[in-house]
């Protein structure tokens, strides 16, 4: 299924609903809006002087409490998880839970501060009355939880599309570069003259290489084989082009379950891209490269391991740099705090190692 990104159109009350920045500006604005929604209602002027205020910042503290713990505890915990009867369920008891101890308060706490004999059913009408005054602001908070998730979750969405866009654009001009194709013709051209049978096999591996980038990349998700077979045709052309080059790609896990595995295209030709400059040993050392993939608890590990000559810089540290910096945003787009990196940069060997969800 192909990704058609969407521009998402931002506007100054979109920003204002969702930006950290207007975080402080939006607690205000909305509990002005509340105190004079509850300085409307009739149930404290039946008290005397100053406890009138007494009792209103009373009812307004249990019912601001209220707004708040449905907006960071109901509504993230159970609302965004889809445990709808459980909301509700809470909601409601919060609700009843808040307004008999308003009531209890009136009756034990400010009785003797009262100016005049209010019948009980005024009483409970005014009490009541503040409530249902209380019960749409708290479902408008829920409907502007819901749009804050809406607006953020559409902003991530169309950032990773731009990421994504750029790095494909990056992948194409960088790793199949036209320097790189240059070589692998040469090397072909010569092949077809002392082994026409490799040179073959040669071109076939370039065909199935440039196709995974021309086609595949364009897709949203393409299987975990497809993935490893891209590696697997990076990592053969460059043991062709260079000499006492090896590598070893380990998948520890079913067949059935990688073939029905998917993750983002390219998610690993960074890491190996920079495997491969990394072990270049200009002594004409023995170098290597060896990937390991294996699923456990639904966590798909990728392990890289390449070789690495102390005294060899790599030409293209700027870029190789900025590849990492792109892959990480990528992975923190695509899986939030889910995922986890660790490299590690040793004199002689530099490790890899990703776990993501799957």
């Amino acid at each position: 299924m192909k990704y058609s990104p969407w521009k998402f159109e931002e506007t100054f009350v979109m920003d204002f609903l969702v930006e950290a920045k207007y975080g402080l500006r939006r607690h205000l604005l909305f509990l002005i809006f509340f105190f004079f929604l509850m300085y409307s209602a009739r149930f404290w002027h039946w008290y005397s002087g100053i406890y009138q205020y007494y009792v209103l910042f009373f009812v307004y503290t249990i019912l601001i409490a209220m707004v708040y713990i449905n907006i960071y505890v109901l509504v993230p915990r159970f609302f965004f998880k889809t445990k709808y009867i459980t909301y509700l369920v809470l909601l409601v008891l919060m609700g009843v839970v808040g307004l008999n101890f308003i009531g209890y308060s009136f009756r034990h706490l400010f009785q003797d501060f009262r100016t005049q004999y209010i019948p009980k059913d005024n009483e409970r009408g005014g009490i009541y009355e503040g409530v249902l005054m209380c019960i749409p602001i708290i479902l408008t908070t829920t409907t502007i939880k819901l749009l804050q998730k809406w607006i953020s979750d559409n902003k991530r969405i169309n950032e990773l599309s731009n990421l994504t866009l750029n790095m494909e654009l990056n992948e194409l001009r960088n790793q199949i570069n036209p320097h790189f194709l240059f070589n692998m013709l040469n090397n072909v051209k010569a092949l077809i003259r002392t082994d026409p049978a490799k040179a073959s096999v040669v071109i076939v591996k370039l065909s199935e290489f440039l196709r995974y980038q021309l086609y595949e990349n364009s897709e949203e998700k393409t299987l975990l084989t497809s993935e490893i077979d891209f590696l697997s045709n990076f990592l053969n052309l460059e043991k062709i082009r260079r000499d006492n080059f090896s590598f070893d790609i380990q998948i520890n896990m079913e067949k059935r379950i990688m073939s029905s595995t998917f993750i983002p295209p390219n998610l690993y030709t960074t890491f190996v891209e920079n495997a491969v400059k990394h072990s270049v040993d200009l002594s004409g050392g023995e170098t290597y490269v060896e990937i390991e993939i294996n699923m456990e608890n639904k966590q798909l590990y990728f392990r890289c391991v390449n070789s690495r000559n102390a005294g060899y810089v790599v030409s293209d540290r700027k870029n190789s740099g900025l590849g990492l910096a792109n892959i990480t945003r990528r992975l923190e787009l695509l899986y939030g705090d889910t995922f986890d990196l660790k490299i590690e940069s040793g004199d002689k060997e530099y490790v890899v190692n990703l776990k993501i969800p799957v």
